[in-house]
């Protein structure tokens, strides 16, 4: 059998949600919040995953490590998962996905919340 893809591993860690948008109304996945750094998979199946962290008091990690590592373990290819994290230091809202920016603005102004103009990506 195949290893999975990249996309299907992001697609996979995108069903774990982040306790913290959900807290705020407009639940969104891992991968929509930018919090997925890298993925690598081997032919053999084996996929790492490196996490980036809000910040570096984020009382979630382990549930994050499990669950990613539990959801990515299903995919059909897949022989192991390796599941780190950083220190939380480097997320800023601009990694997140457009359609999660799209969420929160949708969110905010229902709120009635004044927005500030969106900033153009300067990611390289």
């Amino acid at each position: 059998m195949p290893a999975p893809s990249e996309a299907e591993v992001r697609d996979r860690i995108n069903t774990v949600g982040d306790p913290c948008s959900a807290a705020h109304g407009m639940p969104l996945g891992l991968t929509d919040m930018g919090l997925v750094e890298t993925v690598a998979v081997g032919d053999d199946g084996a996929v790492e995953v490196r996490l980036r962290l809000t910040s570096p008091c984020c009382g979630m990690v382990g549930y994050f490590v499990d669950e990613v590592s539990r959801r990515v373990g299903e995919l059909p290819g897949t022989s192991a998962v390796d599941v780190s994290v950083d220190a939380g230091l480097d997320w800023t809202p601009d990694m997140m996905s457009d359609r999660a920016r799209a969420t929160r603005r949708a969110h905010l102004t229902e709120l009635g919340i004044p927005l500030l103009p969106t900033p153009t990506r300067g990611r390289a």
